[in-house]
């Protein structure tokens, strides 16, 4: 009777997660114009493998239980890798502890399968990681594919009673086939903790660039905030050096309390298109969206254009999960054709796709009109466009 039970249970489990997995997506019907949201999430908690969370011993498990539960899988970096869009997802277990993990699709769009073991990342000696989480991956013209991530532990100065005080910093990784990480050191930083750190793809002036974002406290930004950018001599030596920041917040934007860079930039004929997430605090809680802008291409600290508000914000089903009222961003894809896949996480929960074409995403970025941060301002920019269309509605 146990082992008959079991086979239910694993067949039941089984079958719903090969629907999953081979679940076509199809483009939402609304669109802007700039970006095709894709109908359904492309990896959650039940795309994880089921030898991940099942003991298929039909003697060590006789019901079929489930024994390692996953919350969910969101925050993945992104690569194309052996002709396969490769996400690096944070994987986030009912105990609370992320990993990262790796699932791959033909596509883009759907079918991502993850491997068959999450990443075994390299501990610090003396220093092992709490937690690690939204790793960034960006394949460096030196030749190797990092992997910068948010390492947690507790504050070795909070008293003893205060479990919940911890230190943000930027752990770095480095692999050539994404299943042997290299563990090098975390970044040294003269402006506090660390997150949201991310690696220019190419060398500048024959140093490693990196987009920071310094902050006073584990939680809160204090003095710190806005995207930063800075220089590295070696990544075998990362200390951070010259960072200033060239994204700040601004009061009354949707970057007006935290912002920081999603992956690494896109390289176009106009200059360098950003992603970053932004946010603000509302009655309902903290709200992060999505926005985006460009540098120039020779000088990467100087900001050509940024258009007003967001580029994306979570809908109504992408409000609701473990973190409401989120979108984050920390990985897309460019093919050779110019197609760009932004992989985005909602509420924490789960990650979607949106895809656009960096032709649409310059014209957006360079067109759109920028904040002029007054009511007054945001009306006579409507009003310009309503007298530039006269004639034409």
């Amino acid at each position: 009777m146990k082992l008959k039970t079991q086979k239910n249970n694993l067949k039941k489990v089984q079958k719903h997660t090969e629907k999953l997995l081979h679940k076509n997506n199809k483009p939402i019907a609304k669109t802007n114009g700039i970006f095709k949201r894709y109908k359904n999430p492309v990896l959650t908690c039940d795309h994880t493998p089921i030898h991940w969370r099942y003991d298929l011993n039909p003697k060590t498990n006789p019901f079929g239980l489930e024994r390692v539960g996953i919350n969910a899988v969101f925050n993945a970096g992104a690569i194309k890798w052996n002709n396969k869009y490769v996400l690096c997802a944070r994987v986030e277990g009912n105990d609370r502890k992320s990993f990262f993990a790796i699932a791959e699709s033909p596509n883009g769009i759907d079918n991502f399968r993850f491997w068959d073991k999450p990443c075994v990342i390299p501990q610090i000696s003396g220093n092992p990681d709490t937690n690690v989480y939204d790793m960034r991956l960006t394949l460096h013209e030196d030749g190797w594919i990092y992997g910068i991530f948010c390492t947690e532990r507790k504050d070795p100065n909070a008293p003893a009673t205060d479990t919940s005080s911890a230190i943000a910093n930027a752990g770095i990784v480095r692999t050539k086939d994404l299943i042997n990480w290299e563990r090098l050191p975390d970044l040294i930083s003269n402006t506090g903790q660390q997150r949201n750190v991310v690696l220019h793809p190419e060398f500048v002036n024959g140093k490693y660039a990196l987009y920071t974002r310094p902050q006073d406290g584990f939680i809160d930004i204090g003095n710190g905030g806005g995207i930063g950018f800075g220089y590295v001599n070696s990544m075998e030596k990362p200390v951070v050096e010259n960072e200033i920041i060239i994204n700040n917040k601004i009061y009354h934007t949707v970057y007006e309390l935290k912002n920081g860079q999603g992956p690494a930039p896109i390289k176009t004929s106009k200059g360098w298109l950003h992603i970053a997430h932004g946010v603000r605090n509302t009655a309902a809680g903290l709200r992060y969206v999505l926005y985006m802008f460009m540098t120039d291409l020779n000088d990467l600290t100087k900001v050509t254009h940024q258009p007003a508000g967001y580029f994306m914000a979570p809908t109504y089903k992408e409000t609701l999960g473990d973190v409401s009222n989120v979108l984050f961003t920390s990985g897309w894809i460019k093919d050779e054709d110019g197609t760009v896949f932004i992989y985005y996480a909602s509420s924490d929960t789960r990650m979607h796709v949106a895809v656009s074409s960096v032709e649409l995403l310059v014209d957006y970025v360079t067109n759109s009109p920028e904040d002029t941060f007054t009511s007054a301002g945001s009306v006579q920019t409507i009003i310009n466009l309503i007298d530039k269309n006269k004639g034409l509605y």
